[in-house]
């Protein structure tokens, strides 16, 4: 197994900020975990799962201990990585990014990230600050308005203004395939959304998850001409990135990670 066999999809956000989602090609892992997959927490063979970290390490040029994925429940926590957090011990490093759904760092060569399967994934880079963080909104996520609630934790850490940042939508389900039932589209409407913007109905209701975001990033002073979004559907496109609601729960984890370049 080659560097060349992992292909990733990059994102373009500034010079000497690396941003990036895994997609399925390259690796070893199988059947619906394949080929690569580097999330231990979705039932994949351990074994394949380090040999496929350590190749992700490989190819950022980073040391395994560098590759910061924390263990997400679908909540609003962030995890504030600083240098102190690498001389901790393995077991406190992984009690530490237990239930977080996101984290943020401004030490270079520390690779950050969330793992998605049709939720999703938010890359946010502080220009000012040199600072950046990886954010997991799944419905429930959003809803809690996690994206604000990470900026306004930026903020204090950083100093981070929302109107300095530049953030990346990535793959994730698309409102054409994102079919809720009506509790769910009742959680939306209590939250605060203006559902004509985000909802559509057909059969039953669907929700556009990236519009939601994109929204609540505007609405926390990000500008919107600082905003990407991929596009990429993951339940149209489960050959190349893993989805949840296409593949089964007992599947592969499309890994979301950006990085401050070393100098």
């Amino acid at each position: 197994m080659t560097k060349n066999s992992l292909q990733l999809t990059f994102h373009r956000m500034a010079d000497g900020i690396t941003a990036f989602s895994s997609t399925r090609r390259g690796g070893c892992s199988k059947g619906n975990y394949g080929g690569f997959n580097v999330n231990i927490h979705c039932g994949d063979a351990p074994y394949d799962v380090e040999r496929n970290r350590a190749l992700l390490c490989d190819t950022l040029g980073i040391e395994p201990q560098h590759l910061v994925m924390p263990h997400q429940t679908h909540g609003t926590a962030t995890r504030l990585i600083a240098d102190d957090f690498f001389s901790l011990s393995h077991t406190t490093r992984q009690m530490l990014l237990e239930g977080i759904d996101a984290v943020m760092t401004n030490v270079p060569g520390v690779c950050i990230g969330v793992s998605t399967a049709d939720c999703i994934p938010i890359l946010l880079y502080d220009e000012a600050h040199r600072a950046i963080s990886a954010v997991h909104a799944g419905w429930r996520g959003t809803v809690a308005g996690i994206v604000g609630k990470n900026i306004a934790e930026m903020a204090a850490a950083y100093g981070t203004r929302a109107s300095a940042l530049h953030a990346v939508i990535g793959p994730g389900i698309s409102l054409e395939n994102f079919e809720v039932g009506d509790e769910v589209y009742e959680e939306f409407r209590k939250a605060g959304f203006r559902m004509e913007n985000i909802s559509r109905r057909y059969d039953k209701w669907h929700i556009d998850l990236w519009e939601c975001n994109r929204m609540q990033l505007t609405e926390a002073g990000v500008p919107p001409s600082n905003i990407g979004t991929v596009g990429i559907c993951t339940y149209a496109h489960a050959d190349e990135y893993f989805s949840a609601r296409r593949l089964g729960t007992a599947s592969g984890r499309i890994f979301n990670g950006i990085m401050i370049d070393r100098e």
